[in-house]
């Protein structure tokens, strides 16, 4: 069994691939033949956004991957602004219509909060999320959606939806990374029944300079991206690393080695790393 093959069951029943292919920052006109290439290597879940603009080259790689549709698990976000039904279940259509798909396996909630306001406010916007939900709730209905799921959710954001509608959030994709990990979140949504992801597993590229990490993956015998990206996979979450590069896209998946249970502490301890020019994002602390 390759690392392609494994997978977490969700609580909808439906499996979901434990790598994927992350697509923030490639251009639309290059992400078709990025998602080509990967369901080459062996990637079968691909993870896109509203936000990232690259929707339609995602949709074109999918239907000319030269596999069955169904053997695919193709994520996409609803836009973080959006916090109401109309405007939800619209952009929805919008992005199956944009991707030239009849479903999607997955569409996720990209933030509980708009951009402009992440790292400034408190509004959580505990209404319009639900109002988002239930739109998405019923694109599961129609069969547009097969299962719905969350990004950045804390836990009042999760208790939000648990509580207040009739299906519980499969995922949350949350940022984790060594230097970045956020073992609250990630229990408490594992002890609810919601797998977690993990988005920026290489800190947007800032492990790439961090002495300990170097260190430790020469310890290995692999690259910084390598032990970044196992790190993430033996908190048993579903990692997501971005990438255009087809040799980078085959030794991101080249993680048949073990992180032993004291170097994995001695990660997790590492202080929080700059993030250079990525810390203008919001979700790396950034404000908009």
């Amino acid at each position: 069994m390759t690392v392609f093959d494994e997978t977490f069951t969700m609580n909808n029943g439906v499996k979901i691939p434990k790598l994927a292919l992350g697509v923030w920052e490639i251009p639309d006109d290059q992400t078709a033949d990025a998602v080509k290439s990967a369901v080459k290597i062996g990637y079968r879940h691909i993870d896109t956004a509203q936000a990232y603009g690259n929707e339609r080259g995602v949709g074109e790689g999918v239907r000319n991957a030269g596999i069955p549709r169904d053997q695919l698990f193709v994520n996409s976000k609803v836009a973080a602004e959006i916090k109401n039904y109309d405007e939800a279940k619209q952009s929805i259509d919008e992005t199956l219509s944009k991707m030239g798909l009849d479903y999607l396996d997955m569409m996720i909630i990209h933030n509980p909060q708009p951009w402009k306001e992440v790292n400034q406010g408190n509004d959580r916007h505990f209404e319009g999320n639900l109002e988002t939900w239930r739109a998405m709730e019923d694109a599961v209905k129609a069969g547009k959606l097969k299962t719905i799921g969350v990004s950045s959710f804390q836990k009042e954001d999760l208790d939000n939806l648990i509580k207040n509608s009739d299906t519980k959030p499969a995922v949350n994709q949350v940022q984790i990374h060594i230097g970045d990990t956020p073992t609250d979140i990630i229990k408490y949504s594992q002890d609810n029944g919601i797998v977690v992801e993990a988005f920026s597993p290489i800190a947007h590229g800032a492990a790439m300079n961090n002495d300990l990490i170097k260190k430790m993956a020469a310890k290995y015998n692999v690259s910084v991206p390598q032990l970044c990206i196992r790190y993430d996979w033996q908190l048993n979450v579903v990692v997501l690393p971005k990438t255009a590069n087809p040799d980078h896209m085959k030794s991101n998946a080249d993680i048949d080695f073990e992180i032993s249970d004291e170097d994995m502490k001695t990660l997790a301890k590492l202080d929080q790393m700059e993030y250079g020019d990525a810390s203008v994002f919001p979700v790396f602390g950034g404000k908009l």
